[in-house]
């Protein structure tokens, strides 16, 4: 196994609209929530970054929209269309929210202001920009909403949050994050909440709704990415473990821990008997994140060799990367064969 670049690294970033290269979160001295982040979106492509709760998706979500909490120090880099966002103040932030970055919440109820319209709402990104007249703010508002399915839009635009169902919310959602036509839309979990026939509904409205924006879809279902992702990035403990195309990592996973999040989806086709397989111990929360793969005490191949740090690298040859000494679907190499002239 040779070491190598991530794919993503490797993509061809003048196409790319994203490009994070070796992104960092630290809240101190070896409390590195999200570890070397590296990855690219393009414009009308959805790249999912999966992984279990606390594994530094929605830190690398909130990095991206400006939204980290205080005390969160970031190093690296990440170019949006030509702009470096790492590094970036509050008040420099504020011009790019809504138009070249807006973030899609997990729970509409406590994004959405219970005390303005959901029209103005979508009126006031417009507005914060300084893009449309009042009246050609309204206007929009109304479109926007029809655009996203929400019937009888120009009255749904006078009623405030508490007044639609919990679809319609995340569609309102969908509708602002849009609205100042964006270069990148962040998703983080936005059907969560939803029951399985209205999480798809919203999960086809966003990937029909974005295709001008390249979208960064966080979640920890591996069933909705094969619904919406093109591309898939797993982060396990702040590091990226596995990287490639949605067809590649669905159907021939080659990290450990992508093997065990997609052996506990359950296959509607497939009865099972007894309960889904699940993956023993739990995230390292900060602090007790040692060297060497972060996955090991949980993984049902680890080795001796596990104690040193896997780098990821190339397997097999669909441009994926893993980084695991002994990735699924790739044949091994006997050492002692490597030493042999």
């Amino acid at each position: 196994m040779t070491m190598t670049q991530p794919a993503d690294a490797r993509s061809d970033a003048a196409d790319a609209v994203l490009d994070v290269r070796d992104l960092r979160v630290s809240f101190g001295p070896g409390l590195d929530a999200v570890d070397g982040l590296t990855l690219t979106a393009r414009r009308g492509e959805t790249v999912a970054l999966v992984g279990e709760s606390g594994c530094g998706k929605t830190l690398s979500a909130l990095t991206l929209s400006g939204l980290l909490p205080s005390g969160a120090a970031v190093s690296g880099s990440a170019v949006l269309d030509g702009l470096q966002l790492v590094g970036r103040r509050e008040k420099q932030w504020r011009g790019l929210r809504g138009s070249k970055v807006s973030m899609i919440f997990q729970d509409a109820a406590t994004a959405l202001n219970p005390l303005m319209t959901v029209g103005a709402q979508i009126e006031e990104v417009m507005a914060i920009h300084g893009t449309h007249g009042r009246a050609e703010r309204r206007e929009r508002a109304v479109q926007l909403l029809a655009s996203v399915g929400v019937p009888d839009a120009a009255h749904r635009a006078r009623n405030h949050p508490h007044q639609l169902s919990g679809g319609m919310r995340q569609r309102v959602m969908i509708a602002i994050a849009l609205a100042g036509s964006p270069d990148l839309v962040v998703a983080d979990e936005p059907t969560t909440a939803l029951d399985v026939t209205v999480q798809a509904q919203v999960l086809t409205l966003l990937r029909d709704s974005t295709r001008d924006a390249a979208v960064l879809f966080i979640t920890h279902d591996m069933g909705v990415v094969a619904e919406i992702a093109d591309r898939v990035v797993v982060m396990y403990a702040g590091k990226v473990v596995e990287s490639g195309t949605v067809t590649e990592v669905l159907e021939r996973p080659h990290h450990p821990y992508t093997v065990a999040l997609l052996a506990s989806v359950p296959d509607p086709d497939t009865p099972r008997v007894g309960e889904l397989p699940t993956i023993p111990g739990r995230v390292p929360p900060l602090g007790e994140r040692g060297t060497g793969c972060p996955f090991r005490d949980r993984c049902p191949k680890a080795q001796e060799r596990c104690a040193e740090a896997p780098p990821l690298a190339a397997v097999g040859d669909t441009g994926s990367v893993a980084a695991c000494w002994f990735p699924e679907h790739t044949a091994q190499t006997d050492p002692a064969e490597e030493a042999t002239p």
